[in-house]
């Protein structure tokens, strides 16, 4: 008997289209839409089982039916989950799937492409490639800043994850000066504070990583502060993001010492995954 976790759905008693009955001139495509909405009601409820379930089956609809569209749509929500969780090999083997599948489907120079270049890049960087990483940073950026405007919110992701790339290189220049073109990106987008809140976390551990605690505790404890004041931000959402955004902020407010900041934010999320 198959093992249920949260909510039962579609996934759970429907099997994947038979592919001898489909139309294998007109693949029959899977719906996008609703698989992105029930992934983000798994991943409100940090129900992970349920989420890879959920992205497992609809890999193997897509599959079956020819999808190409929806199998680089189901790879590139499955190498940010394992990503997630920590699964090096599912998180590379799905990332490597997405970029061969940028070739096979023509989407070179797309903003779909651009998307894959950077889910596959912050695959790559949080598993200690970083070399690997700014390659991908940089084709991504090409069809980014071609393609989209000052105030998107994707060139702040692009340029956030950029320069933790570069900080793990040890080029520290080129890391703050990405830092601070995500800062000016997100101050422009609605609710962006809580991504800018991540990013002055990322210079303060920029800092300490080039100059040390000693050398660059007041630098480090002005980005602390911005970042404290944007998590409090009352007009932000108090939503599943918002405490996934608590919880990725805490351990760093721990790792300097300001632990009431870090309970206070794993008790904010702590709260909205209870009401989920």
């Amino acid at each position: 008997m198959k093992e249920h976790h949260g909510p039962i759905g579609p996934e759970d008693y429907q099997e994947p289209a038979c592919v001898l009955c489909m139309d294998k001139d007109r693949p029959a495509p899977i719906p996008q839409r609703r698989v992105r909405e029930k992934l983000d009601e798994y991943m409100s409820r940090r129900d992970y089982a349920g989420a890879e379930r959920h992205l497992k089956y609809w890999l193997a609809e897509a599959q079956q039916n020819g999808d190409l569209r929806g199998e680089f749509f189901v790879r590139g929500e499955m190498m940010g989950h394992y990503r997630k969780v920590g699964d090096k090999d599912q998180a590379i083997l799905n990332a490597n799937e997405s970029l061969n599948l940028i070739d096979r489907l023509g989407f070179e120079g797309t903003l779909s492409a651009g998307t894959a270049y950077v889910n596959a890049a912050t695959v790559y960087d949080a598993f200690g490639m970083p070399e690997r990483s700014i390659e991908l940073f940089e084709k991504a950026k090409a069809v980014y800043e071609g393609n989209l405007p000052e105030n998107d919110g994707r060139l702040g992701g692009l340029y956030n994850n950029m320069g933790l790339a570069y900080m793990a290189l040890g080029r520290f220049g080129e890391a703050y000066e990405s830092f601070l073109k995500a800062l000016d990106v997100m101050g422009k987008v609605e609710h962006g504070a809580l991504e800018q809140a991540i990013t002055y976390l990322n210079l303060a551990n920029a800092v300490e990583l080039e100059h040390g605690l000693e050398k660059g505790e007041k630098k480090i404890e002005q980005y602390l502060e911005k970042a404290a004041a944007l998590l409090d931000d009352g007009t932000l959402p108090r939503d599943g993001y918002y405490a996934f955004v608590c919880e990725k902020c805490a351990p760093t407010f721990d790792y300097y010492g300001w632990f009431l900041i870090a309970d206070d934010l794993k008790e904010r999320a702590k709260a909205i995954y209870e009401r989920a």
